[in-house]
């Protein structure tokens, strides 16, 4: 019998490989050199040598979270030379700040930004925080968006933690809890990497090296700066990381949207509330979104009487905690028309203009895009 146990035991170690070693531990300098060679040119970082303005790095983090770089790049402009300085966004109308962020998504940001510039200006006279724990006070701005205006702007001693930044330590440490339990210890880690001076630069090395060359998949670990300490690269399981828990699926919502265009060109509109989903943006008139929306009943929701015609198809589109299906009315009335109670017309060639979330660009575009009621055709300038 102990001899059994023994072959038993033996057969066990050549099946099951022993976890390799990574050959050094991970330096922030080699990061940096890789960094100073092949930073990336964005309009919100300074050139070498220099520090991005707290203004512009605190815009560009507030755009980024959740969004593409590419994407961000024309509206961080745009935002820039509308308002220059934290005191003009701060003298906007929150209205027209969600007019300009438009098409961006997750608008609860553009109305932290609001007031968060506010907040600056009344508190600070216009100055950004230069600590921690000062731009955690400021409305809008958590752990993250604190640790990458902290350390980028005033080289303060915190390592922001991103998606980009996650992939990168938990492969470079093999880490094998899942997301997002595992974020405490990647934190940890991250911050034990920290080089005594150059946070900024750091933080921003991490960050492109988890966009360039440690990409979610076929991640060019040839070209990292850290192959060598890699834990996972030198296990050979470098895409198995990170794990991540389940995610549970929201349940499908549904609804109608309504179209409704006057003989003049001008297109009724109302604005959401101001707390909730999408609160504050501008929308078509609809119904409620929910799992149990009976399409026969939809037209009793139409915001008037009109020769509604039910376009084919359906818009989707997908939410942080549920993906949403609109059927979409179309109907044209006289000029005559008057906008009911909470709702008014707007200029077709002007919408836009408007603060019309994505959901809503998207059921315009099907609107107009479809064949008009009998009343005339929708002209296609909205879209």
């Amino acid at each position: 019998m102990l001899l059994c146990d023994m072959l038993w035991a033996m057969s066990v170690a050549v099946r099951l490989p022993r976890r390799k070693k990574a050959a050094s531990a991970p330096q922030a300098a080699d990061l940096l050199a890789w960094y100073d060679r092949h930073r990336r040119v964005m309009p919100w970082r300074a050139r070498q040598g220099e520090r991005t303005p707290p203004y512009a790095v605190w815009l560009s983090e507030i755009m980024l979270q959740q969004t593409t770089v590419k994407t961000v790049g024309p509206y961080f402009e745009k935002f820039l030379t509308k308002w220059p300085t934290v005191e003009a966004l701060a003298l906007a109308s929150l209205d027209d700040v969600l007019r300009a962020w438009a098409g961006l998504g997750y608008y609860a940001r553009a109305r932290n930004l609001h007031a968060c510039a506010r907040a600056v200006v009344e508190r600070h006279n216009g100055i950004f925080p230069d600590t921690i724990e000062g731009l955690l006070a400021l409305p809008g701005i958590g752990d993250y968006t604190a640790a990458a205006v902290g350390a980028i702007a005033f080289d303060a001693p915190a390592v922001p933690v991103d998606g980009n930044v996650e992939r990168v330590v938990t492969r470079l440490y093999a880490i094998e809890e899942a997301l997002p339990a595992a974020k405490p210890k990647i934190k940890e880690l991250a911050t034990s990497l920290l080089p005594s001076q150059r946070s900024g630069d750091f933080a921003q090395a991490l960050m492109d090296l988890g966009a360039t060359i440690c990409s979610p998949k076929r991640p060019a670990c040839s070209l990292c700066p850290w192959h060598e300490p890699c834990v996972a690269r030198a296990e050979g399981r470098q895409e198995e990381f990170p794990h991540k828990a389940a995610k549970k699926e929201g349940k499908l919502r549904r609804g109608a949207a309504f179209v409704v265009v006057r003989d003049d060109g001008f297109i009724l509109l109302r604005t959401r509330p101001d707390k909730g989903l999408l609160a504050q943006m501008t929308e078509v008139p609809g119904t409620a979104w929910s799992h149990d929306f009976n399409l026969a009943d939809a037209e009793a929701g139409a915001p008037l009487k009109a020769g509604w015609r039910r376009l084919p198809g359906v818009v989707e589109h997908t939410f942080t905690h549920f993906p949403l299906e609109l059927t979409v009315f179309a109907a044209r009335v006289p000029k005559s028309s008057k906008a009911p109670k909470d709702m008014r017309w707007s200029a077709v060639k002007d919408v836009h203009d408007e603060a019309l979330p994505t959901v809503m660009r998207k059921v315009l575009a099907h609107a107009f895009a479809m064949p008009a009621p009998a009343r005339g055709r929708l002209r296609k300038s909205a879209r």
